[in-house]
């Protein structure tokens, strides 16, 4: 009689776990046909994310109703089926949101010319993804713990305890906490953004990767900055890209005072209006500073983003050394022109006037554009 007990409880526990298979595999074919029929993403998301944590989900819940629960062995078992089913649960979910991610990306594209907001959007899709997968652990472990008869048990006794645990916890993780607020802060408040083009610590570079502790700005040589939240609530840093991706670039070149200036406007003129990565909206060619050796001569151009702003910019002042070598050699300086050249004192001198991107007019605007900062 026991032995047949033992067969009818094996041939259960198999027949529930090839069902729960069967189940999973007839799923994932149903998912899969029906997005190869309607070329739907959305499915093929949701088969690439969750199959796998679906199918182990299905295995453990059939074992765990199908296990018996009394005895010992049988009890550790069915302990560590509960304990598994909930971990594989807390896993879905977190896939899941993973998936609603994916597909929010989908609609939130960033190859467009102006990607402000969405890339907005998307930071703060990130930020709430990540802390939504966060709590989802953390409640999955209290569901687990909370499985355990001694540990609801001695709820009474760990609550007296409570403030002093929370207080040595509190000062342990105070670093983090604030790093994780900062990241909030800096998700809801739009001051920074993936994909951003920032100035931090001397260094130019993007908004690559953005979590709740840190953000990590990969630099112009493909170096990567790894700074905390809290740097960027707490320090001042450049923001190229906080209103829109356009640029202002700008190339400064020491000439001499004999330097043929009318010339040089017209070959800029030449030079951008010819280029791809100019954005037909802004140019300028103004003799902004001058020191005893030198006049400092400052091209700006607009460009739609950073990148195309850094190759338009050594375009022009490849182009325009080029043509002084060639047709205006005594306009550049020698090193023995200008032994000791002063650094560039350009923030003082914020008035910036813009040639309109029509090539057949020699007018120039007379209203400024603001500061500009030199890039």
């Amino acid at each position: 009689m026991p032995d047949e007990q033992v067969v009818r409880t094996l041939g259960e526990i198999a027949a529930w776990t090839a069902g729960a298979l069967v189940v999973g595999w007839l799923t994932g074919v149903v998912v899969r046909w029906a997005a190869r029929r309607s070329s739907n993403p959305l499915l093929v998301m949701l088969h690439r994310r969750c199959h796998h944590p679906l199918m182990l989900l299905l295995v453990t819940w059939a074992l765990y109703i199908s296990v018996p629960s009394n005895g010992d062995a049988t009890g550790t078992i069915h302990q560590v089926l509960l304990l598994t089913l909930i971990g594989t649960a807390a896993w879905l979910v977190v896939r899941l949101l993973y998936v609603v991610e994916d597909v929010a990306f989908q609609w939130l594209r960033v190859d467009v010319a102006d990607n402000r907001r969405v890339r907005r959007a998307r930071t703060q899709i990130v930020m709430l993804r990540r802390l939504t997968s966060a709590l989802v652990t953390v409640m999955a472990l209290g569901a687990m713990l909370l499985t355990f008869e001694p540990l609801r048990a001695l709820g009474t006794s760990l609550l007296a305890s409570a403030g002093i645990a929370g207080a040595i916890t509190g000062l342990a993780a105070q670093t983090t906490l604030r790093n994780v607020m900062a990241g909030i802060e800096i998700a809801m408040t739009n001051q920074l953004r993936l994909d951003d083009v920032v100035v931090v610590e001397q260094e130019w570079g993007r908004v690559e990767e953005m979590t709740l502790t840190h953000v990590v700005v990969r630099l112009w040589d493909e170096r990567r900055l790894m700074l905390p939240t809290t740097y960027f609530i707490t320090t001042p840093f450049q923001n190229w890209t906080r209103n829109e991706s356009r640029v202002l670039g700008s190339v400064v070149l020491h000439l001499r005072y004999t330097a043929p200036v009318r010339e040089l406007r017209t070959e800029v003129r030449r030079i951008v209006e010819a280029s791809p990565l100019w954005d037909r909206r802004d140019w300028v060619l103004q003799v902004v500073d001058s020191t005893p050796w030198s006049m400092v001569v400052r091209v700006l151009a607009s460009a739609a983003d950073a990148p195309s702003s850094w190759d338009l910019r050594c375009e022009i002042r490849e182009q325009l050394i080029a043509f002084l070598a060639n047709d205006h050699p005594d306009a550049l300086l020698t090193s023995t022109a200008a032994p000791a050249v002063q650094s560039l004192r350009l923030a003082e001198h914020p008035g910036v006037t813009l040639v309109p991107p029509d090539p057949s007019s020699d007018r120039v605007l007379p209203g400024p554009r603001g500061p500009t900062q030199e890039r």
